[in-house]
């Protein structure tokens, strides 16, 4: 996943497919959280999360086949850290969106690989970015009589999630480094499952193998797992890293999009504005970081 960031070559005819294939993963993703939302009610977020995380485990392992190669001590001690970050990720945020909408708890979780692309910058121009980020959190968090009432606690979990998102870019780009990314990708989404997996049945038990559980769980994981990262690691060899984290920041835009016509989650103005500063701050930030921090920002939620 190295290699130079190069806009050589790079003309319109040669990026409709990828660029085409970046636009189709970043709605796959947010199609597949709007889907395991609906799974809630059934099997509660943490459900949703241990199903997400097991189909997508099955699926990757199926794409990548990771059991082919001995897997050494070093690997392994760099995919436990960055499978356990993708796991407490999923579930911080699908408990977040349980309370608040889709694309608010996206704006806000997009703050983690946000802030590990500004701080990895050498730039004192570049935290202007940073200042504009805290004004959409500023905006979208309960903190003036102009802001919408939003849940603390929702709100609060998508920070976190953000968080282990910021962990999960940089243990994920160690785990990267010690094995091939598909391997490492199929194991830290088995560590995921290990993790999510117990709180999902202290939560919900039986209910979780309940037969007509297992449709909707198989388009979560399609949607939210295996076409989005074949998508974008398809993506990522033929587009420039740049051009890839500026497009890549339209998803709390996409979140918010689909959160309204399949979840009927309306926002008020104050928290579109919110959003698109966020927005703003992950595309200028993507202008000026380097090629390895932009590969981290891979959504895998």
């Amino acid at each position: 996943m190295s290699g130079k960031d190069s806009t050589a070559g790079f003309s319109s005819s040669s990026s409709a497919r990828p660029l085409s294939a970046l636009l189709i993963s970043i709605v796959s993703i947010q199609l597949g959280a709007s889907f395991a939302k609906r799974l809630f009610p059934l099997v509660g977020a943490a459900g949703a999360t241990g199903l997400r995380t097991t189909v997508a485990t099955l699926l990757l392992f199926v794409i990548w086949r990771p059991w082919r190669q001995k897997i050494s001590r070093v690997s392994l001690l760099a995919i436990l850290p960055y499978g356990a970050s993708l796991g407490l990720m999923n579930l911080l945020f699908y408990w977040s969106i349980a309370r608040i909408p889709l694309g608010v708890a996206v704006a806000l979780e997009f703050t983690g690989p946000l802030g590990v692309a500004i701080l990895s910058s050498k730039r004192p121009k570049d935290f202007i970015w940073a200042i504009l980020a805290a004004a959409g959190v500023a905006l979208i968090l309960p903190l003036s009589p102009a802001s919408v009432a939003i849940d603390p606690l929702g709100a609060g979990l998508a920070l976190a999630a953000g968080g282990f998102w910021a962990l999960y870019i940089i243990f994920g780009q160690k785990a990267s480094h010690s094995m091939h990314e598909g391997r490492a990708a199929a194991l830290g989404m088995a560590v995921a499952a290990l993790v999510t997996l117990p709180v999902a049945v202290v939560q919900s038990g039986a209910q979780l193998l309940h037969w007509n559980r297992v449709p909707l769980a198989l388009t979560v994981g399609v949607f939210s797992s295996a076409l989005p990262y074949s998508l974008e690691m398809y993506a990522l060899k033929k587009i420039p890293a740049k051009t890839f984290g500026i497009l890549m920041s339209l998803e709390p835009a996409v979140a918010a999009f689909f959160g309204l016509l399949l979840l009927h989650e309306s926002l008020a103005w104050i928290q579109w504005t919110a959003i698109a500063c966020i927005m703003v701050a992950s595309a200028g930030s993507s202008l000026s970081i380097d090629r390895a921090v932009q590969v981290g920002v891979i959504d895998p939620v």
